[in-house]
């Protein structure tokens, strides 16, 4: 085995030392047996950090902290066999942890939570077992007091583990303590460690005659800075709590409050803030992969929206191509030629701006604004449909559009529009041959303008409408269930609103803020 790194060694054991000398409060039989043992922590972290190389370390430190801090105890062979049990039984915790876990990526999710608390709650109370039963052989702990003592030592190295575990963790990485020293200076991060220390003030300062009944204060800080910055908040404010309920009680020597409360105060906290935490990262995970997606998703209706869009300049292109062609093959280099030239330099600009579009919507999800009147919003789209239309039977019927014009993105618009009448489409193909129609209908409402599609489909139930906004919920074998949802988003961020009706066929519509002016 190779030998451990010095420096960080000797920092270890320093630390490790501090955390002993902090944490040593009632001990029971003047030994290590304490409510809380955040050195536990320290060590489990660096275990899993340089791996089997910290035992040597741990030993040590085990040994100086029986040493300076508790005066020996059980003397030098006392000392020794405590120390190297101690050693054995968390390295081999710590050995767990880091294979079956994976050591940095412990509190990602609820599931890798979970399996580290049983894991910790397990290894913690088997080495009490032990540890102690190798005490009272010793003769340092009585056999009478053999239950009291496993317990409040597997108790205190659990709380300890639990408490203080995911801030070491946090800090024993890059990456996390980047993000620590990220969310440590902003103002909200010193808000809720001022709460933390005024709270804490607050019920220490009444300790004599608190009797415990102002503790679930110490909530609100904890909570805040979990739903607000996750995992790392949580660690950053249960480490803190812990280190200062610690000290104010060494300091004041609280004995109206029993080691039992405190220990249950510290694991509540840290189980109840670890919870939230993890559940509002996952959330945000969600939340950041589902954005992603709905722009993936968006980018895909753009392109084809966009593929019709660069038909028309690929077209012209080739078209004046063609025409120089044949005008070099007259030896024209007249206007002729130069006009044929200049129309093919603007249509590729078309083409290129056309690009350029899908490409910002695609980065950034920008749109870009222009007036279009409403019969010239439906006229582009339901051409696209009509081939598709007349293949499936379909009678299409399109009203009259009203004289009013609205500042859309176009392309996006038109997305959504093809996303109802591609829905429309889906629902009509079940009917049978001469019941299959889609109504289309542009109309003026309170000065706004609304869309309607409607169908001679099944419609739409209470249940089905409920959900037919939400993301991955589709009525299509092959679909995504995104549409609709990417569909909501484009007409909300133009200041509109989509929605579906109830009702025995299909009815879609959406409104949009129309402007003064006609086509």
């Amino acid at each position: 085995m190779r030998l451990p790194p010095l420096l960080p060694s000797a920092g270890f054991i320093l630390v490790y030392l501090v955390f002993d000398w902090l944490s040593y409060v009632e001990p029971l039989h003047g030994l290590n047996i304490t409510p809380w043992n955040p050195d536990t922590a320290l060590g489990l972290v660096f275990w899993l950090v340089i791996g089997p190389r910290a035992a040597l370390p741990w030993f040590l430190a085990l040994v100086a902290g029986d040493v300076l801090v508790r005066g020996m105890p059980g003397g030098p062979l006392g000392t020794v066999l405590t120390a190297g049990w101690l050693t054995c039984a968390y390295g081999l915790l710590g050995e767990t942890l880091r294979r079956v876990l994976e050591g940095a990526s412990l509190f990602t999710s609820r599931r890798s939570f979970y399996q580290w608390l049983a894991l910790v709650a397990a290894g913690t109370m088997l080495n009490a077992l032990f540890h102690i039963s190798l005490l009272a052989w010793l003769g340092l702990v009585p056999w009478q007091d053999w239950l009291r003592a496993v317990w409040r030592f597997g108790f205190g190295d659990m709380v300890g583990v639990v408490v203080s575990m995911p801030l070491l963790l946090k800090l024993s990485t890059a990456e996390g303590r980047a993000r620590l020293r990220a969310a440590t200076w902003k103002p909200e991060t010193l808000g809720y460690l001022a709460l933390a220390i005024f709270v804490l003030w607050a019920v220490f300062g009444y300790i004599v005659t608190s009797e415990f009944k102002h503790f679930y204060f110490l909530f609100l800080p904890l909570i805040w800075a979990a739903s607000r910055q996750g995992v790392h908040g949580a660690a950053l404010v249960v480490f803190v709590l812990q280190l200062a309920i610690v000290t104010l009680v060494k300091a004041n020597q609280a004995d109206n409050i029993t080691v039992s409360e405190l220990q249950l105060l510290d694991a509540v906290l840290a189980l109840v803030g670890f919870f939230i935490g993890i559940v509002v990262d996952e959330r945000r995970q969600v939340a950041e992969e589902l954005k992603q997606t709905l722009r993936l998703a968006a980018a895909g209706e753009m392109a084809a929206a966009l593929a019709h869009e660069l038909n028309q300049p690929m077209t012209a292109l080739a078209v004046y191509g063609k025409a120089c062609e044949h005008l070099l093959a007259r030896g024209e280099t007249g206007d002729l030629l130069r006009n044929a030239i200049g129309q093919m330099i603007n249509e590729s600009a078309r083409a290129a701006e056309v690009v350029r579009r899908l490409r910002d919507f695609f980065r950034t999800g920008a749109m870009q604004l222009e007036t279009v009147g409403a019969g010239a919003l439906l006229a582009g789209i339901v051409q696209q449909f009509r081939p598709q239309f007349h293949e499936y039977g379909v009678q299409l019927t399109v009203a009259p559009a009203p004289a009013l014009a609205v500042q859309v993105d176009r392309l996006q618009i038109e997305l959504v529009l093809r996303n109802l009448l591609a829905n429309a489409l889906d629902a009509v193909r079940a009917r049978p041959a001469g019941q299959r129609s889609i109504t289309v209908v542009a109309e003026n409402v309170g000065g706004r303008l609304r869309f309607t599609v409607e169908d001679s489909g099944a419609g739409l139930s209470e249940a089905a409408a409920a959900r037919l906004f939400e993301p991955f919920v589709s009525t299509k074998a092959s679909g995504m269930g995104l549409g609709l949802v990417l569909s909501r988003a484009i007409v909300e961020a133009h200041g509109g609103t989509l929605w579906a009706e109830v009702a025995a066929h299909g009815v879609f519509r959406f409104i949009l803020p129309a402007l003064d002016s006609g086509e």
